[in-house]
């Protein structure tokens, strides 16, 4: 347990080295004692081994790991930490279940699998989006979702270092890690920068990648990618840093290598037209390509691929001529490497032929003077003080010199397609946040290692050293946030390393000093590293080598040529051939990336090469374990080793190992205490565990000594158990024996107990004879002797009893004479004792009295306490006094002022009080009335404006949208034809023979279904971004200062997916014009969004003001009220003023009322009007709409002709803003001559009303009445003899307003005559006049309401209506109230009224959606409401097929005018829209409950284990508690979906919508639970299954008990159950495999694979799954043909149907309640 030489005991497994596999396992036959040489071990193949130990053989043999910890998702979880365990995990992992990716504490190991893996899918980065680290399988979406995480909660920036050996995968790991960031950080706006950010991959790839011997696709390059994040984390933008380009591969190329990817697809794509100037032939024609002797790569397409990096260029922005030139740069390279240059006889210059092509090739495509570079080529100049020289050079010369010129142009294009690529990921928008992902090269080691290799090694040791030292400061802080104690470890420092290459004089700097020498030579600069550098532990010098030196890494000994040294650090690139040469120091560069590093938090990844050979799913041991070595695995589970790698929470070491604790310690309440008493226990040595805050650390191998001891406890469990069983058996054996005896004896004896009996009762009888007689006799006898002895006892008891008394009672009498005489005694003394203590207390108090008060005599007489009485007492009255005076003083000056104050005040009150007088007789009585009243009308008067150009804008556009809905309308075609098949064919006519093709026909029926309903989703979608366009400009508009061009601007006016951007350079003035006009274009066509903010503000205001102007009219109303009842004595002239007040109102409604008409005529004139203008434009449109082909988006075109639809409706808005601009003021004088009109109407009102406040209260009646009367007659005969001044379209609109006109009169007319009958029966005085009242009619289920109150009829109903308010009446209620009013406006025959008010409805109910788009009360409420209206509009159609089950009264009410057969498929449309928002808010309320409550919440307490587990598994990046909001039982799960099936109850859902809601949920709680089963390993276990099983018979039992058994949401969970019995069922044999695939026909064969490979035991009893049985599996599912799918989708969504359910209600005994505030309703 303490040492390792105490372990080495018989069966213990051990790891020994072994030069083929790096380690082999073996098995220990012997037990070692300490001191001994040889070990006596068994192999795997029961070979026998002596191995031997000691100093100078091998040291003590790893342990190996418990078979439960082998295959672990964290390397950190196994107990023995050391390499051969790490090894063998990763080839477990990576070989059997097929898995590559692995933890090692905060490092993600990643192995190539040279295969496509179906892991990297959209459904994959939702599984991982938004979970922790440790819940789910190693990925690297796993890591980059933490670095999202951490990013958005501690607001730092991250980083993600990936680093690996060429081939071993890291541009893949990279690629994928940035298509998370897109996928999960997706812009907010329309800019795609996401798709552009994976877009630069090509371009990179093609410049940057090459074909190496270990990898056909190698970044020969490394490169950080920070992606740009705003403050709500989306991605806004990127920049791209480069580093260690590759520029020798430009003209060298190793045996079976390639140059970059560009030359060779430019090469193929030379027979283009386009590329003809080039003079390209095939790649093997040139020198820089052709040097690797294998220009080709299997299996990639070079031309394709160039067609892939054209688009990316295209699409990143790119102009077309700037293509062109790259091209003809890379074309002139070509050229240049084909320069032929010959030597001269004296071999110390040379010459280039005049006739060469391809130095003519390369001077034309680059535009440069033939006959200047064919003679720099060959001569250098020299420049001296004085003169300069033109130097001839060798061939050899020339031949670099040209290498070095192609080099430089190869490198300066690659920085400039990086910047160009970074403009185009540039935004303007400021960045909040980045992460940043680092491809670099990984620690590189060949047989020949030169510059390159030095550069990378060395950027290796920085990041080495930066990773050091994370890791060291990670395990600290844990240690720390744990509150244990805390000691240093040792670990790996390369700063020496460091040193040696970057400090001063180090290699570096001499290199740098070399160069400059004039002619420093390679050997020269080696020699100088001998004598400086050889002190240095990690320089050698070779033995057999002077032009060579080795440097000790952190990974390897590294052996460098120093060939090539000088002349790739200097670039060689002579003045003659480039005007200026800017080469960056790899030193800076280096320095800057690790600046940058270490200010954000890292999350490394290290690819792993498994083989050279590039084969799938093969592993090289050896290979493996030099990458481990060199990437810094190993030291991190050193470091880990070095302290407490094993970390265990108490809850989980609880139920882990209390099989190990007694019954006492278990009734202990807090398991802290409980796991520090058995430790304390088990393990004696105090240092091999720490006791943390919330875990429990231990040395490495303690978890494995654990584990012995539980496997132990086990073991003898388990043999106690065998023990009682077999006892149990042999006991049931003995029982069966013994019972047949027991028989056989029972019978025998029987046989003789009844004879024994027959003898036994003859004996008794006799006996009982006997016994009788004697006991007569007997008891004679004793009777008589019995009587005397109780009476002689008698007697002499009574004379004892007497005696006793007579002595008790003298013994009484004494007592009672001492008790007296003792008191008086004691009293007596008692008595004597306090009076002697009295007298001497009082002799002794007169004593002390007497000597104080001839003291105190003494006192008095003495003069000192007459001077202590009397000090200061002179002073304090000379104070007094004078105070006393400045007081009186003070006093009689504040008297003055008093009086003179007042009598200023007297004069003011005074002259106030006149002042008043004055103003009250000038002002009159109604005066502040009138005015309040103009301006208030006034006010109105624009609001109504207002409110008309604001109607009209809105009818335009809701007259386009309409038009544009009609794009469903072959969809809707399609759907009815399927309908009437499925009709006819369900007839009872029809034979049976035709049911399987009414079953065809049913599923054509349900995929069409979802084809229109996926169809209509696109639809909102569409809308909704036009809404979000529509409000980002006026956005724009509001916006002071400087504005940029939207960026849907170019997809409203181009068929490109993406927005175009300016791609000019600096100086290009032609694109600089074409920016310019398009930023004109864009801002005139937002000006007339200026008319609609300003209408819209100036909207606002005039209500506000309105608002304010009728608080004040109500306010001086109730002053002229207060004053009038003050002004009054009786109670009579009060009422008649309030009748007089009751009838001014009336007036003044009568007056809105005629206002109304007035905007009505007017706005109907002006839709006449421009009736023409919209049919020349829509002409127009459509026009233009043919012009365009957008049939390319889709099959049958829909969604472009939607998407044109949208630009025509945007354009066309915009043009009847501006015409309706140029009207406005035409209008605006119409309205002012009707206001003027409306104010004489106010100012003879306002005479009337003074006239009527001078009479007498019953004179004020009686004009009032008859002026009413006179009035209205006045207006109906004008009414009637009205001229015919309107067109014919409007006479049907005016004689419907003048029928309500009518009816509201009379209605107000009977009010009126029924006061004045109340007065009169108050008056005897007064006359008494009678009326006919007219008898009411039948409640016909109608309501009534005026044109004006639509807007608050909407508003109470539907924007303001909480479910809560109508909770306790009848189910749908305001569905039922608008069809009534719809009815109504049918009854009377107004299409505009019908037309208006469904419209208002639909768009009123998106409106509150919309607000509340997460409220799933809200959301099943209108869901209820709109598919009840929905029924209504069906069942009271008139239509027959709706008929059916309507009673005789509800065929009465049918509509009698209108088809709203538009309107029920407009309401169906929004009613699926609806139900797709509920499932969405249902959904998103359930995804975080689904997988804590249904997979790892215990619903069986105890059932499940738990494992040793590592640094990621069960940590939370969020620091959550277990007992928060973040884990949920199967009861919270259920309640869940309880307070959703009752809350779409409790609105009056149909219980058919309601079972599809509850089918869909049910889906999604499937889909979410086995996708997490299918990555998570920790789960895959028995009793997770078991667990599984019991949670979905509990849903089932959910479901039966709310009778939704039939809604098919228990087929919907089948996945889910086959997988849990799947984890239950066994796994050997091939019966078992049989009984597998007949088992799980729901799940694919990936799945089952997936899980079988994920299958982890929970304890050393149980077996892995063998690879052989899995492949028994697969070779069985082959015949299944099931579709590659892994995970499921978890945003399928099934079409919904709404089956026509009509209502039994009858509309005329509906009743509205009084708290709705519909008293502007009348029932008809």
């Amino acid at each position: 347990m303490c040492h390792k030489e105490n372990c080495l005991n018989t069966y213990t497994r051990v790891w020994i080295p072994d030069p083929e596999d790096v380690w082999r396992a073996a098995e220990i036959i012997k037990d070692y004692k300490e001191g001994e040489p040889i070990l006596h071990l068994k192999l795997e193949d029961e070979s026998p081994l002596e191995y031997r130990i000691g100093p100078k053989d091998n040291p003590l043999p790893f342990l190996r790991n418990p078979d439960i910890l082998v295959g672990e998702n964290d390397l950190t979880a196994l107990s023995y930490l050391h390499e051969p365990a790490v090894l063998h995990n990763l080839k477990v992992r990576f070989l059997e279940p097929n898995h590559i990716y692995t933890y090692c504490g905060i490092v993600l190991v990643a192995i190539n699998p040279y295969d496509q893996l179906q892991i990297y899918g959209e459904e994959v980065i939702n599984a991982y989006s938004g979970q922790n680290m440790g819940d789910m399988d190693p990925h690297i979406f796993a890591v980059a979702e933490e670095a999202y995480k951490q990013m958005a909660r501690d607001e730092r920036n991250q980083s993600i270092i990936v680093s690996g050996e060429s081939g071993a995968g890291k541009t893949v790991s990279a690629k994928y890690a940035m298509r998370f960031f897109a996928t999960v950080g997706g812009s907010a706006n329309d800019t795609n920068v996401e798709e552009k950010v994976l877009a630069s991959s090509p371009i990179m790839e093609a410049i940057g990648n090459a074909k190496t011997t270990r990898n056909d696709n190698s970044s020969r390059f490394g490169k950080y990618i920070q992606i740009g994040f705003d403050r709500r984390y989306h991605i806004i933008g990127a920049n791209m840093r480069t580093y260690l380009l590759e520029k020798s591969r430009v003209v060298f190329q190793a045996e079976d290598e390639r140059n970059y990817h560009i030359f060779y697809q430019l090469c193929a794509s030379a027979s283009f037209p386009e590329f003809k100037d080039l003079a390209l032939s095939n790649a093997e024609d040139f020198i820089f390509t052709s040097q690797g002797e294998n220009i080709f790569i299997e299996g990639v397409n070079d031309a394709e691929d160039f067609k892939k990096t054209k688009e990316a260029f295209t699409l990143l922005g790119v102009k077309e001529s700037n293509q062109s030139s790259i091209f003809r740069i890379i074309a002139s390279i070509l050229h240049l490497g084909n320069v032929e240059i010959c030597s001269e006889r004296d071999g110390d210059s040379c010459h280039i032929s005049r006739n060469d092509p391809h130095l003519t090739h390369f001077c034309r495509l680059l535009g440069v003077e033939l006959e200047q570079m064919e003679h720099w080529l060959c001569h250098r100049k020299l420049v001296t003080t004085s003169e300069t020289y033109v130097k001839n050079m060798s061939r050899k010369q020339a031949a670099n010199a040209r290498d070095a010129l192609a080099k430089h142009i190869y490198a300066h294009m690659f920085d400039w397609i990086v910047e160009h690529v970074n403009k185009s990921l540039h935004t303007s928008s400021k960045q909040h946040s980045f992460i940043g992902v680092l491809d670099i090269y990984g620690f590189e080691t060949f047989e020949i290692n030169s510059f390159e290799q030095f550069c990378i090694n060395y950027a290796n040791e920085k990041l080495q050293q930066q990773f050091n030292q994370h890791v060291f400061k990670l395990e600290q802080e844990e240690y720390m946030k744990e509150q244990i104690p805390w000691t240093l470890i040792d670990f790996y420092d390369n700063q020496p390393c460091i040193d040696l290459i970057e400090a001063k004089l180090g290699i570096l700097d001499l290199l740098d000093e070399e160069c400059k020498v004039p002619k420093g030579t390679d050997q020269n600069w080696c020699q100088k590293l001998y004598d400086r550098l050889s002190s240095s532990v990690h320089f050698q010098k070779p033995r057999m080598s002077n032009i060579s030196f080795i440097i000790i890494h952190f990974a390897d000994k590294v052996e460098y040529q120093c060939d090539g040294f000088l002349e790739k650090n200097r670039d060689t690139v002579y003045e003659e051939h480039i005007n200026i040469l800017k080469a960056s120091k790899f030193r800076s560069s280096l320095q800057l990336l690790m600046e940058t590093l270490n200010a954000t938090t890292p999350h490394y990844v290290r690819c792993i090469k498994p083989n050279d050979e590039k084969e799938a799913f093969s592993f090289d041991s050896r290979r493996a374990v030099q990458q481990l070595r060199a990437c810094g695995v190993l030291e991190t589970i050193r470091i880990s080793a070095a302290g407490y790698p094993s970390r265990w929470t108490y809850p989980d070491f609880f139920n882990r190992y209390r099989v190990l604790m007694k019954k006492s310690d278990m009734t202990v309440g807090d398991k802290k205490l409980v796991c520090r008493n058995l430790l304390e226990t088990l393990v004696k040595d105090p240092d091999k565990f720490q006791f943390g805050k919330t875990k429990i650390f231990f040395r490495a191998g303690q978890v494995a000594y654990l584990e012995k001891l539980r496997a132990d406890k086990f073991r003898s469990a388990c043999i106690k158990i065998q023990k009682t069983v077999r006892r149990w058996l042999q006991m049931v054996r003995y029982k069966k024996i013994r019972k047949s005896a027991i028989t056989l004896q029972r019978f025998g004896r029987g046989y003789m107990a009844r004879r024994y009996a027959e003898r036994l009762r003859l004996t008794r009888a006799a006996v009982i004879c006997q016994k009788q007689y004697r006991m007569v006799r007997e008891r004679t006898a004793y009777l008589r002797v019995r009587q005397a002895v109780v009476t002689i006892q008698a007697f002499t008891r009574g004379m004892f009893t007497r005696r006793i008394f007579q002595e008790f009672l003298l013994h009484h009498k004494a007592m009672i004479i001492q008790k007296h005489v003792r008191g008086w005694l004691t009293r007596r003394k008692f008595k004597v004792a306090r009076n002697a203590a009295i007298t001497i207390q009082c002799a002794y108090r007169r004593m002390r009295a007497k000597r104080e008060l001839k003291q105190l005599k003494i006192e008095a007489r003495s003069a000192q306490h007459l001077k202590k009485l009397n000090t200061g007492m002179e002073n304090k009255i000379v104070q007094l006094q004078r105070k006393m005076d400045d007081q009186t003083k003070d006093l009689k000056t504040q008297n003055e002022q008093l009086v003179v104050a007042k009598a200023s005040l007297g004069s003011e009150v005074n002259k106030l009080q006149k002042e008043l007088e004055t103003m009250r007789s000038r002002q009159g009585d109604g005066s502040q009335l009138t005015s309040l009243k103009d301006e208030l009308e006034k006010l109105r008067a624009e609001l109504q404006e207002a409110h008309a150009r604001r109607k009209k804008l809105e009818e335009e556009h809701s007259n386009e949208k309409m038009r544009f809905e009609q794009v469903s309308c072959q969809s809707l075609k399609r759907r009815s034809s399927f309908s009437f098949t499925l009709y006819v064919l369900q007839s009872p006519n029809v034979d049976r023979i035709k049911l399987s093709s009414v079953g065809r026909v049913q599923a054509e029926l349900d995929e069409e279904r979802q084809r229109y309903q996926n169809l209509l989703r696109e639809f909102s979608r569409l809308e909704q971004r036009y809404d979000n366009l529509q409000e980002a400009k006026v956005r724009v508009c509001i916006c002071p200062g400087h504005r940029r061009n939207n960026s849907n601007q170019s997809s409203l006016e181009s068929d490109s997916n993406y927005p175009s951007i300016s791609t000019s350079e600096v100086g290009d003035t032609d694109d600089a014009i074409q920016l310019v006009e398009v930023s004109k274009t864009s801002l005139t066509r937002i000006n007339p969004f200026y008319t609609v903010l300003y209408i819209l503000m100036q909207r606002q205001e005039l209500e506000s003001e309105n608002k304010k102007l009728k608080n004040d009219l109500n306010e001086l109303r109730k002053a002229i009220a207060d004053r009038a009842s003050k002004n009054s004595s009786s109670n009579e002239l009060q009422d008649g003023y309030n009748l007089l007040l009751g009838q001014l109102k009336a007036a003044n409604e009568e007056l809105d009322v005629r206002k109304e008409e007035v905007l009505i005529l007017r706005s109907q004139i002006v839709t006449a009007a421009q009736q023409k203008e919209k049919d020349t434009t829509n002409h127009i449109v459509s026009h233009q709409t043919g012009t365009s082909d957008w049939g390319y988006l889709n099959e049958d075109g829909e969604l472009g002709l939607a998407y044109q639809g949208l630009k025509q409706v945007a354009r066309l808005l915009e043009a009847q803003l501006q015409s309706q601009a140029r009207k406005h003021e035409d209008e605006l004088e119409a309205f002012r001559t009707q206001i003027e009109l409306l104010r004489d109407d106010i100012e003879k009102k306002q005479e009337m009303l003074n006239h009527t406040m001078s009479l007498s209260p019953e004179a004020q009646v009686e004009y009032s009445v008859q002026q009413e009367i006179t009035r209205l007659t006045n207006d109906n005969l004008v009414r009637t003899l009205q001229p015919g001044c309107y067109s014919r379209t409007l006479n049907h609109t005016i004689m419907i307003q003048k029928t309500k006109l009518i009816l509201k009169l009379k209605k107000q007319l009977r009010i009126y005559m029924k006061k004045v009958q109340e007065l009169e029966g108050e008056r005897p005085g007064m006359t008494r006049q009678v009326t006919v009242q007219r008898r009411e009619k039948d409640f016909e289920g109608m309501l009534e309401y005026y044109k004006e109150d639509e807007a608050l009829l909407v508003k109470t109903l539907i924007t303001d209506m909480k479910p809560h308010a109508v909770s306790a009446t009848v189910p749908c209620l305001p569905a039922y109230i608008l069809f009534m009013c719809i009815r109504h406006a049918d009854y009377i025959n107004d299409d505009q009224k019908v037309h208006s008010l469904l419209t208002s409805t639909i768009n009123a109910i998106k409106k509150v959606l919309k607000k509340n788009n997460d409220d799933f009360e809200m959301t099943s409420f209108w869901l209820a409401n709109t598919s009840r209206l929905l029924h209504c509009l069906k069942q009271y159609s008139g239509d027959e097929a709706f008929m059916t089950q309507n009673t005789a009264k509800q065929n009465e009410h049918c509509l009698k005018n209108f088809d709203l057969a538009e309107y029920r498929q407009v309401l169906s449309d929004l009613s699926i829209q609806i139900y797709q928002q509920l499932v969405k808010v249902a959904e998103h309320v359930m995804q975080p409950m689904i997988v804590s409550a249904m997979l790892e919440s215990e619903s069986i307490p105890s059932l499940a284990g738990v494992k040793p587990m590592g640094y990621r598994n069960r940590s939370s990046s969020m620091d959550k508690d277990e007992e928060g909001p973040g884990s949920y039982t199967l009861e919270a799960l259920i309640r869940q979906l309880g307070q959703f099936h009752g809350v779409m109850g409790e609105h009056g859902l149909d219980p058919e919508i309601a079972g599809q809601v509850i089918r869909q949920l049910f889906y999604s709680i499937n889909a979410v639970t086995l996708n997490n089963l299918l990555l998570r390993k920790d789960v895959c276990s028995w009793s997770t299954g078991m667990q599984l099983r019991y949670n979905i018979s509990q849903m089932e039992e959910w479901l039966r008990g709310k009778n939704l058994h039939q809604s098919g949401a228990v087929i919907n969970m089948e996945p889910v159950i086959q997988a849990a019995q799947l984890l239950q069922v066994k796994k050997k044999t091939s019966q078992d495999a049989e009984a597998i695939c007949s088992l799980c026909t729901a799940l694919t064969m990936q799945q089952i694979v997936k899980i079988l490979n994920l299958y982890t035991p929970l304890n050393e009893f149980e077996e892995r799954v063998t690879v052989s049985f899995i492949r028994n599996i697969q070779n069985r599912l082959q015949e299944r043909n099931d579709v590659p799918m892994l995970l499921v989708d978890t945003k399928h969504t099934f079409p919904v149907l709404f089956p026509y359910t009509p209502s039994a209600l009858s509309l005329e005994t509906l009743h509205i309640p009084a708290n709705l505030s519909l008293h502007f309703l009348t029932r008809v």
